[in-house]
C-alpha cells in the first residue's frame, strides 16, 4: 500500500521544483517529469520518497533522475538503474514498458490476448524487472512463456519465432557497466521492434496510467505464464548447430562469457559440435551482475582490455584463439595469437569480413550460391564486406541504418531463403533463419571453424585477412567515441550533430571534406559550401556520413549518436589500393598514419566546438 502523504508537502515540493528550474538547478523537462511523479495517481507509492530527497535539497541528483523520459532507441529501452526516476531503468519504467507493449499489441491486432515469451541476462535485478514483465503481460491477457533461468538474446529472438509467440521480452543492457539495465522489446518476426511498432509502442509507454499486474505465482499456478527453458535449448542449440560448414575441430582456444550467458548458448554450441579443445576462462565463468574479474567492469568484447585476464593465462597454454561474449551472448570478440605469439585483438570489421569470406567461401564450394544470395550490412560497417560479396558474385544491401533489427528486416523483405550473411562493425554477425537478431553462437562456430581448418595449413586468421586485403584492397576502420552525460551531455551530443549538420569541418588533417550524405535531411551538400546538390533517398535517420579526399586513400567519417549509449560516435573509414605484388606493411603503415591524422583533427574540432558550448 502507498503511504499517505499531505497534500500541502506536496504543494510545497513542486513550489521548490519550480524555484529550482528557474535558477538553473533543475533542467525545465526535469522539473515537469517530477512534478508528475509528485501529483499524479499512478505514481503514489513514490511520492514520500521525492518529497523527502526535496525537503534534502537533492534537486540536482533528481534532475539526473528525471532530466528525460528514458527513450527506446536502436537496442530497446536502457539506462541507469534506480528506485525511480523517468529517465531511469526502474520498476515502474520496466512496468509501463511491458504495458505500453501490451497495449499497442491488442491496437495492432484489433484484439485481446496473444502470446509473449520472455527471457533475462546476468544483470542485477534482470530475474525482478523479468517478472514485472511477465506479471504485466498475463494481466493484460497474454499467456506467457518464461525462461527458467538466464538466456541469450539470440535465443529469446529464435524462441519468439519458434513458439510463434506475437511478442518478445529481453531484460538486458548488453555491454553496458553494472548500474545499467533494459527493456528490448521483439515483434512475431524475432527481429526488435521497428516504425510503425516502436513510436506506437512508446506513445502507449507515455500514455500510461495505473497498470494493471497479476500475482506471480498464481499465474504460474493457473498456467497462465509457464515456464520454459530445456526443450528451447535442445531446439536452439540444434538449429544453430545444423549451421556448421566444416568438420575441422581440432583448434585449441578459451571462450569467456564475461559473467554473462554466453555458456548457455556460444560455448554450448561449440561443446555440441565437437570442440572439445575449447575451455571456458574460469575467472569470468560465474553469472555475476557486478562483472568482477572483467576490468573495469565493463564487459565490452569491443574493449581489448576485457580480454586481458584471459591473455594472460592463454600466453601460458597452446591455445591459438581467445573468444568472448558480451554478458546477453549477442556479441563476439575475437583475439589471435600471431605468429611473434602475441594476442591481437580483431575488430568486428575485420571478424565480419573473415566471416563472410568463410561462409561464402563454402556456400560457393558447395554450388549453393546465385545472384539472388545476398549479404546484409549498416551504413557505418566496413565496405570491405560489398568488395566480398561482389568477387563470388552476390548481392549486398549495405545501406541501411544502425541497429541489427534492420538487418532483419532486409532478411524478411528480401527473402530469408537467400540470405547469407549479415554483420555490423560492433561486433554483431548472423548466418541461418532461426533468429532474426545478431548470434554470437552462430558466429562463435564459424570463428573455430575458421580458425581450426587455417591451422590445419599452417595459418592463423590474421594470415587470412592478409589474403583479403592483397586480394579486395586494404580497408582500415577507426571510431572516436564522445561519452555525454546526463541533461548537459545529451545538449553536448545536440550541439555536436548541429555543428556537424550546419558548419561541419572543412579539413580533418590531410583530409578535405567535399561531400555529406545526411540522412536525417535526406540530402547530399558539397562542401565547403554546404550548399544541396542533389537528394538522397531513404532510409532516413540520425546519421552522416562526410566523403573526403586524400593522397591515395579513400576516405570516410561516418557520425551518429547512440541510440543505446549516452555518447556520439564518429567512424572512419580508409580505402588504399592493394595487390599481390604490393608491400602491405607500407600500405597499412601509410594508411594508418593518415587514419591518425585524421582523427587528432576530428577530436580538436570536437573540442573546439565543446568548449565554445
Amino acid at each position: 500500500m502507498s503511504e499517505a502523504v499531505d497534500p500541502s508537502a506536496v504543494d510545497d515540493s513542486v513550489s521548490k521544483i519550480d524555484d529550482a528550474v528557474s535558477v538553473g538547478v533543475m533542467t525545465a523537462t526535469g522539473g515537469e517529469n517530477l512534478k508528475r511523479w509528485l501529483t499524479e495517481p499512478q505514481y503514489a507509492k513514490y511520492a514520500a520518497p521525492l518529497i523527502a530527497a526535496v525537503e534534502d535539497s537533492r534537486l540536482h541528483e533528481l534532475d539526473e533522475l528525471f532530466w528525460e523520459v528514458i527513450p527506446f532507441g536502436t537496442g530497446g529501452r536502457r539506462g541507469l538503474m534506480a528506485d525511480y526516476g523517468s529517465a531511469t531503468i526502474n520498476a515502474r519504467t520496466i512496468a509501463e514498458s511491458a504495458h505500453g507493449l501490451a497495449v499497442y499489441l491488442k491496437q495492432a491486432k484489433g484484439e485481446s490476448g496473444g502470446s509473449a515469451v520472455i527471457a533475462h541476462d546476468t544483470r542485477h535485478r534482470s530475474a525482478e524487472f523479468s517478472q514485472i514483465t511477465a506479471c504485466t503481460l498475463a494481466a493484460h491477457g497474454l499467456h506467457v512463456y518464461y525462461f527458467d533461468a538466464h538466456r541469450s538474446t539470440p535465443e529469446l529472438s529464435f524462441a519468439v519465432r519458434h513458439l510463434k509467440c506475437d511478442v518478445g521480452v529481453m531484460i538486458t543492457a548488453s555491454h553496458n557497466p553494472p548500474s545499467d539495465n533494459g527493456f528490448k522489446a521483439y515483434w512475431s518476426s524475432g527481429a526488435q521492434v521497428l516504425p510503425p511498432h516502436d513510436k506506437g509502442i512508446i506513445d502507449c509507454v507515455y500514455n500510461a496510467g495505473e497498470i494493471p499486474q497479476v500475482d506471480f505465482d498464481v499465474a504460474l499456478a493457473s498456467g497462465q505464464i509457464e515456464l520454459i527453458g530445456d526443450a528451447v535449448d535442445e531446439d536452439y542449440l540444434s538449429a544453430v548447430a545444423s549451421l556448421s560448414l566444416s568438420d575441422a575441430r581440432d583448434l585449441h582456444a578459451i571462450f569467456t562469457p564475461l559473467h554473462g550467458v554466453g555458456e548457455t548458448s556460444a560455448f554450448a554450441t561449440l561443446q555440441r559440435c565437437g570442440f572439445d579443445g575449447v575451455t571456458v576462462f574460469e575467472p569470468q565463468r560465474t553469472p555475476d551482475g557486478d562483472f568482477p574479474n572483467v576490468p573495469d567492469h565493463l564487459p565490452n568484447p569491443e574493449r581489448t582490455e576485457v580480454f586481458e585476464p584471459a591473455i594472460d593465462v592463454a600466453s601460458r597454454t597452446d591455445a591459438t584463439l581467445i573468444l568472448g561474449c558480451d554478458p546477453d551472448a549477442d556479441r563476439l570478440g575475437v583475439v589471435v595469437r600471431n605468429a611473434a605469439n602475441e594476442f591481437m585483438h580483431l575488430t568486428g570489421n575485420q571478424v565480419a569480413a573473415l566471416l563472410t569470406d568463410y561462409v561464402l567461401g563454402k556456400r560457393a564450394a558447395a554450388g549453393t550460391l546465385s545472384p539472388e544470395h545476398y549479404v546484409v550490412e549498416t551504413l557505418v560497417t566496413t565496405p570491405m564486406l560489398g568488395a566480398i560479396a561482389k568477387a563470388y558474385g552476390v548481392r549486398v544491401v549495405d545501406d541501411l541504418l544502425v541497429g541489427f533489427k534492420y538487418i532483419a528486416q532486409t532478411m524478411d523483405q528480401e527473402g530469408p531463403d537467400k540470405f547469407v550473411f549479415g554483420a555490423e562493425e560492433s561486433l554483431g554477425y548472423l548466418a541461418g533463419q532461426h533468429c532474426r537478431d545478431k548470434d554470437a553462437s552462430v558466429a562463435t562456430l564459424y570463428a573455430c571453424e575458421l580458425a581450426a581448418e587455417l591451422q590445419q595449413q599452417g595459418k592463423t586468421l590474421l594470415d587470412r585477412l592478409d589474403e583479403l586485403h592483397r586480394q579486395h584492397g586494404y580497408f582500415l576502420e577507426g571510431q572516436i567515441s564522445k561519452t555525454c552525460q546526463g541533461p548537459s551531455g545529451s545538449e553536448q551530443i545536440r550541439e555536436l550533430m548541429k555543428q556537424m549538420t550546419s558548419q561541419p569541418p572543412v579539413q580533418l588533417g590531410p583530409a578535405k571534406l567535399v561531400r555529406v550524405r545526411d540522412y536525417e535531411r535526406n540530402e547530399i551538400r558539397a562542401l565547403p559550401s554546404n550548399t544541396v546538390s542533389d537528394e538522397l533517398p531513404a532510409p532516413s535517420g540520425k546519421l552522416l556520413i562526410f566523403e573526403a579526399e586524400t593522397p591515395d586513400v579513400k576516405l570516410q567519417v561516418a557520425v551518429r549518436p547512440s541510440g543505446t549509449e549516452p555518447k556520439i560516435k564518429f567512424y572512419l573509414f580508409a580505402e588504399a589500393p592493394c595487390d599481390e605484388s604490393a608491400d602491405l606493411d607500407n600500405i597499412k603503415s601509410a594508411t594508418k598514419t593518415v587514419m591518425n591524422a585524421v582523427g587528432e583533427g576530428l577530436t580538436s574540432w570536437i573540442d573546439r566546438v565543446l568548449a565554445i558550448a
